[in-house]
């Protein structure tokens, strides 16, 4: 909301759906959206908003029902990430915005950050040689979400929560069709390393081989302190480049008594800090929802990481990821 609030110059929120009607009322208040409709349900909502898009911002688990619907109702849709939570589910949507001539939006926000937006141009120009080699990973100490506990409800773990991010990363720039790879995770539950309430992994990584010979290696884990780290490391031929997404802040700041806060995830705001200064323009958002607008009102789809056969993808690599940590053994990719 803070993304749309950037440019209502632009576009007009037409309806939001919520089932307590207070939170639209402050959402809304918040960021100065009026003349809007308020809907208890998502169903009232699609089918009854006279709208152009439709944001799905519902747990992993609720993109499914929501997406299919707005897709039959000639909607263009933008799904925050993961696409679903099972590829069969992410399968019918896209082939459902065929059939309907719309556009998924897929919500990889990483893909338009400053940073990497401007990394992925140094590296189009050839300023590291021929990209060969992308390790990248997000992680935190753990996720506020009760819909990040259960498996039923993510899909996963820390790997689907946090490593859909590099995993959808790593697709975009290395533009080959990746071959294989060899995945280890903590076991889930009373197995993980810190996270023992938590149904899926705390801890789990990745490596990917692609059809070119390139490789990548994505991690994602809930045993990071001190804050949100997401970070990127490209190497090519002739150079290598790093990105840090989140520590990036022109602030460095002392307090005894605390601040308000200074980025996220992090525990304390005491001492030393570097307080963010927009996490929502460094980390792609108000980019990736203005490209999307743009896209939709021109009836195209989103560029090459942001559409939604890229979603499914992501998704595809995720499941065999999964399957080669629980097996033991490299996962080939099966298409």
């Amino acid at each position: 909301m803070d993304s749309y609030a950037r440019m209502s110059d632009r576009i007009k929120i037409t309806g939001i759906a919520d089932l307590k009607a207070d939170r639209i009322i402050s959402l809304a208040e918040r960021h100065g959206f009026e003349g809007y409709q308020a809907f208890g349900d998502f169903k009232d909502a699609v089918n009854h908003c006279d709208c152009d898009l439709v944001d799905i911002c519902l747990p992993s688990f609720l993109h499914y029902e929501p997406a299919m619907l707005a897709l039959k109702k000639k909607k263009n849709i933008i799904c925050e990430k993961p696409l679903a939570t099972k590829v069969e589910h992410g399968q019918e949507m896209v082939e459902c915005a065929k059939e309907n001539g719309k556009h998924i939006y897929y919500a990889e926000d990483w893909l338009f950050a400053p940073a990497v937006s401007k990394a992925m141009k140094i590296i189009d120009d050839g300023g590291i040689g021929a990209l060969q080699y992308i390790r990248a990973r997000e992680c935190h100490s753990g996720s506020h979400s009760p819909y990040a506990q259960k498996i039923d409800f993510c899909g996963g773990g820390a790997l689907m929560h946090l490593g859909i991010h590099p995993a959808s990363l790593v697709l975009a720039f290395l533009k080959t069709k990746w071959k294989q790879t060899v995945a280890m995770t903590s076991a889930g539950g009373e197995n993980n390393i810190r996270h023992k309430k938590m149904e899926g992994e705390d801890w789990g990584a990745a490596l990917i081989r692609f059809t070119d010979g390139a490789t990548a290696l994505v991690e994602g884990n809930y045993l990071t302190c001190g804050g949100m780290e997401c970070t990127v490391d490209f190497y090519g031929t002739d150079g290598c480049l790093h990105v840090d997404l989140t520590f990036s802040s022109a602030l460095h700041c002392y307090s005894i008594s605390g601040l308000r806060y200074t980025t996220e995830k992090a525990e304390i705001t005491t001492g030393w800090s570097r307080p963010a200064v927009d996490e929502n323009y460094n980390m792609g958002f108000a980019f990736e929802l203005k490209h999307f607008v743009e896209c939709a009102r021109q009836g195209r789809p989103a560029k090459a990481g942001a559409r939604g056969e890229d979603g499914l993808e992501a998704l595809k690599l995720m499941e065999c990821i999964y399957r080669s940590a629980h097996n033991g053994v490299a996962a080939e990719n099966p298409d």
